[in-house]
């Protein structure tokens, strides 16, 4: 017995002596733990749905679809990946390090297309190519009716759908760069410079490696909205592991079938984390100044700066301009018939959806960072690092995993109010508000938490101590001393959540109660109706609601030149 106790007594202080497993229970910790506990329930319903047997829906998908939708999704993220990378570091580049006219405006202006969904764009080309289209009209003065009749068909296929991601997913590239490129020491460049080398041996040999961390990362983000994306791929009849999963869940009811979907995309989503890791090591995203000045632009004259307009032209007017405009002009012959009570209903419904799930994001957001300000131990990072993995799962994936255990919890307590009470309570959870917002929350989390975390490790941690040694608890400290400071860092945590969920689609069309509606789905609803003139107001209203905050981003990181 002796013996026993000293190995427990032994093992207890081996245990104590490993930091991870330190931590408090207080009640801000057990708060954190529900809280990351409910973001990772999706992933783990997904998981423990593998192991069931699998459905004969399941067998048939496998040996007949299956094979589409891995192809297809490599070829999409290869071919996305390849042009956002083309389209993002050439226009970072030559905004960061040249000189030429309109720079400052394309600085802002190339952020534009990433207010624009995929899915708006998507529908949006398809009618200007369409036979009627403005387009085909005016290709019909210079090519043959059946080769425009070609040019429509290869729009509407793989290849099409390729295009018009890249076109409004090349800022996620042209941001992270831009920041790698105005954080790079100046130095450095005025070398290459001093030893003769031209603006594009700079950057090839100087500028890009240093900024690889931050392109990578960028091109990742594209990648993870590539498998995240449903009404392009759908709009256009692309089949991916999106369009199987809404199959599926939707037209073959079979549950088996859209958790292994979700199993095999969940494989993607992890191998792209595992590469962007790899690839990274210990390689920092930018290299500091040291408190030099920015290097000079080079000059560009002549032919060089219309090749430099051209190249950031290209991106703006294609992802933006172009399909802006002709969203307005579909809006004026609509607006008399569409502009009503209903759309206003619509409207409301889409802003105080988004209102509430930014403002529980944020507040889920600020439980976890500041519970790890109280606790700095690793359990507690830990837990802060796994509660943003939602913004890497694709929607339709978080989806299913949130319709499984609210189905079950739902069979439950309509079970156990029958037996009690002889009623029948229904679905509570499944098919309402409170499934939606509480899957915008794990889908954008990150969104929100990144800012508020950047927010606190700008605040002195005197302050905290200093009133904490005034008798003040902890909650208290928060009211009366963090908020306050944070209260623009969490207003711009909010507005990006707010964009994002307005945005969102896949994720809505399966968990949204029935009849209730959202600017992203109804354009999506009317687009494929064929009615894509009316689609043209919640389209615009989207765009809108998102045009200010990239405009806000892209300014704040201009600062850093400063």
């Amino acid at each position: 017995m002796a013996v026993a106790r000293g190995l427990a007594g032994r093992l207890g202080a081996g245990i104590r002596s490993i930091p991870e497993l330190r931590f408090a229970l207080t009640s801000w910790t057990l708060a954190t733990a529900v809280a990351v506990f409910l973001v990772l329930l999706p992933l783990v319903a997904i998981f423990i749905g593998l192991f069931g047997e699998p459905s004969d829906t399941w067998r048939h998908l496998a040996s007949t679809v299956l094979r589409d939708y891995v192809v297809n999704s490599i070829v999409l993220i290869m071919g996305v990946g390849g042009l956002t990378l083309l389209f993002g570091i050439s226009s970072a580049w030559l905004v960061t390090a040249c000189e030429f006219p309109l720079r400052r405006t394309f600085e802002w202006a190339l952020v534009l297309p990433l207010a624009i969904p995929t899915y708006i764009i998507a529908y949006t080309y398809a009618e200007l190519f369409a036979h009627t289209g403005p387009i085909q009209a005016l290709l019909h003065l210079v090519l043959d009716p059946a080769a425009t009749i070609h040019l429509r068909t290869g729009l509407m296929s793989l290849w099409g759908v390729t295009v018009m991601m890249a076109l409004v997913l090349y800022p996620y590239v042209y941001l992270i760069t831009r920041a790698s490129f105005l954080k790079q020491t100046g130095g450095v460049l005025e070398t290459a410079r001093i030893l003769g080398k031209s603006p594009w041996a700079s950057f090839f040999q100087v500028a890009l490696p240093m900024a690889r961390p931050g392109v990578v990362a960028g091109v990742t983000l594209v990648l993870m909205e590539v498998l995240n994306e449903y009404g392009a791929v759908q709009y256009f009849g692309v089949p991916t592991f999106t369009t199987g999963i809404f199959r599926a869940w939707f037209s073959l009811g079979d549950a088996d079938a859209a958790i292994r979907l979700s199993g095999c995309l969940l494989v993607f989503v992890f191998a792209l984390i595992v590469l962007e890791r790899a690839q990274r090591g210990r390689a920092r995203f930018d290299e500091g100044r040291g408190g030099r000045p920015p290097p000079s632009r080079f000059e560009l004259r002549g032919w060089k700066a219309a090749g430099a307009l051209a190249a950031c032209g290209l991106p703006v007017l294609l992802g933006f301009l172009l399909p802006v405009f002709q969203l307005l002009a579909w809006a004026g012959t609509t607006a008399p018939d569409f502009l009503d009570r209903a759309f206003l209903v619509l409207a409301l419904n889409s802003f105080g959806l988004a209102l509430a799930a930014a403002a529980s994001a944020v507040g889920v957001a600020l439980l976890i960072v500041y519970t790890v300000r109280l606790h700095p131990t690793p359990l507690h990072r830990l837990a802060e690092r796994v509660s943003v993995l939602g913004y890497s799962i694709p929607g339709a994936v978080i989806a299913v995993g949130i319709l499984i255990p609210f189905i079950q919890v739902d069979r439950w307590i309509d079970g156990l109010a029958g037996r009690m009470l002889g009623i029948s309570t229904g679905l509570l959870l499944t098919g309402t508000l409170v499934a939606l917002l509480y899957a915008y929350v794990v889908r954008f989390l990150a969104v929100a938490l990144n800012p508020v975390e950047s927010g606190f490790k700008r605040l002195c941690g005197n302050l905290d101590e200093m009133s904490r040694s005034l008798g003040a608890s902890p909650t208290r400290t928060l009211w009366r001393v963090n908020l306050p400071l944070l209260r623009g860092t969490l207003l711009s945590a909010g507005l990006l959540v707010f964009v994002d969920v307005l945005k969102e689609l896949p994720l809505t069309l399966i968990l949204r109660p029935f009849d209730f509606d959202t600017l992203a789905t109804k354009a999506f609803q009317l687009a494929s109706d064929e009615m894509v003139a009316q689609s043209a107001h919640p389209a615009l209203l989207i765009i809108l609601a998102g045009t200010f905050p990239v405009i806000t981003l892209s300014r704040l990181i201009a600062r850093n030149r400063s």
